[in-house]
């Protein structure tokens, strides 16, 4: 990966839907040199494309951000386990006092309360969890520096 491959994922971080002629003449190169670029950082998994909803349009007003406390045996288990939930939208291992963190949107505090004790809950090797209610949403996408 190098500048004009960085260059090329920091437009599609601002405007995902950008084309790729519009994105060679931002960088100063051919519309095939973006076109090939983009099909090989999307194959070699430096970038994956996804639409983002809004979860609030989506009638999903409930959205948390679980960490959960593991079996040190159960650790990926879980994280998999997590993943595979349709709630989640996204799980980590991570090191402190959670194991793993899960985000999760669900369409109220009360389908929250049920997807808790019925559906994590349950999952072998979780001990205890910690439930944090998102309460305003500042900034929706990703941005990584590159």
């Amino acid at each position: 990966m190098d500048e004009l491959d960085s260059k090329i994922i920091e437009m599609l971080q601002h405007d995902g839907r950008a084309s790729n002629a519009g994105i060679a003449r931002a960088v100063g190169v051919s519309e095939g040199t973006v076109r090939r670029r983009l099909k090989r950082l999307i194959q070699e998994e430096y970038i994956q494309v996804i639409g983002l909803p809004d979860s609030g349009k989506l009638g999903l007003t409930s959205q948390a951000l679980v960490g959960v406390q593991v079996d040190s045996d159960k650790i990926d288990q879980v994280a998999d386990d997590l993943y595979r939930l349709d709630e989640v939208t996204w799980v980590v291992i991570t090191t402190g006092t959670y194991d793993v963190f899960a985000w999760t949107t669900l369409a109220s505090a009360e389908a929250l309360g049920v997807f808790l004790r019925t559906r994590v809950g349950i999952i072998p090797g979780v001990r205890r969890t910690e439930t944090f209610v998102s309460l305003d949403n500042k900034r929706r996408g990703y941005s990584a520096v590159i």
